[in-house]
C-alpha cells in the first residue's frame, strides 16, 4: 500500500480531534530497549513523536489487521500484533493499569472492522426494537368478533298419522290435530245471546248521547242563542 507522506504528516499535526494522546515505552521485535514515544490516535491511525509539539511523527502504525495482545514482559504491558506473513509486533509499556487499559481498548476499536461489527449490531438492534414495537401496535389492535348469526326456532314436531297414540293413554303429540282439538275443548265457552250484546251496547250509547245533549243545552244557554236546531 502506498502512502503519501505529506498527506499523513499534515494529518498529524493538523486540528483533526485526537481520540487519544500520552506517553508510551515503545520497542520493536528486534531491540530490548524502549523508548519513550509522544503518541497520538486519530481514527484508524497511530502517530508517534519524539516530543510532544512535533509536527512531523517518527512514524505511524497503521490499525488494520491487527490484535492488541497483553504481554508477561513488563508490568502494564502489551503488544500490537500484524497477522500477515510479513507482519511486525510493536510492544508498547505505560505506567499504570487504567493507562494500559484505556490504550488497549482505544487500540482495539479504532480499525475499520470493528466499526463495521459495530454497525452490523447497532442495525441488529435497531431492528429488534422496531419488531417489539410492531408487535406491540399489533397487540393493541381490538380484533372484533364475528357477529352471531340468529339462530333459527326449531320447528314444531309434525304430525304423523301412522303413530296412533296407544288405546288407554291420552297424551297427544304437541302441534299434532288431536293435540290442537285437545287443547279448544279444554277452553271454557259460554254462549251470549244476541239481546243481552245489544242491551249492553245500547246503554252505553244513550248515556254518551245524554251526555253529549247536556253539554250542548249549556253552550246555548251561555250563548244565549241555539247553536244547533233539532
Amino acid at each position: 500500500m502506498k502512502i503519501n507522506e505529506k498527506n499523513l504528516c499534515a494529518f498529524a499535526s493538523s486540528a483533526t480531534p485526537v481520540d487519544r494522546e500520552g506517553w508510551l515505552d515503545m520497542r520493536g521485535e528486534i531491540g530490548k530497549n524502549y523508548q519513550r514515544r509522544w503518541f497520538t490516535l486519530k481514527g484508524n491511525l497511530l502517530f508517534y513523536f519524539d516530543k510532544k509539539g512535533d509536527k512531523e511523527p517518527v512514524g505511524v502504525i497503521i490499525l488494520e489487521g491487527c490484535t492488541i495482545e497483553l504481554t508477561e514482559e513488563e508490568s502494564y504491558s502489551f503488544k500490537i500484533v500484524f497477522h500477515c506473513e510479513s507482519g511486525r509486533t510493536y510492544f508498547l509499556c505505560t505506567n499504570s493499569q487504567a493507562s494500559m487499559e484505556a490504550w488497549m481498548k482505544a487500540l482495539a476499536c479504532a480499525s475499520y472492522d470493528y466499526m463495521k461489527l459495530m454497525v452490523a449490531e447497532l442495525q441488529r438492534q435497531l431492528d429488534e426494537a422496531q419488531a417489539e414495537e410492531a408487535a406491540e401496535a399489533a397487540a393493541l389492535v381490538t380484533v372484533t368478533a364475528p357477529e352471531e348469526e340468529p339462530k333459527v326456532p326449531p320447528r314444531g314436531q309434525r304430525y304423523n298419522p301412522f303413530n296412533k297414540v296407544p288405546e288407554g293413554e291420552t297424551k297427544a303429540v304437541p302441534g299434532s290435530r288431536h293435540h290442537k282439538e285437545s287443547v279448544k275443548a279444554e277452553l271454557p265457552r259460554k254462549k251470549v245471546p244476541f239481546r243481552d250484546i245489544h242491551k249492553s251496547y245500547g246503554r252505553k250509547i244513550l248515556s254518551d248521547r245524554s251526555e253529549w245533549r247536556a253539554r250542548l243545552r249549556l253552550r246555548e244557554q251561555a250563548a244565549g242563542r241555539p247553536l244547533i236546531e233539532l
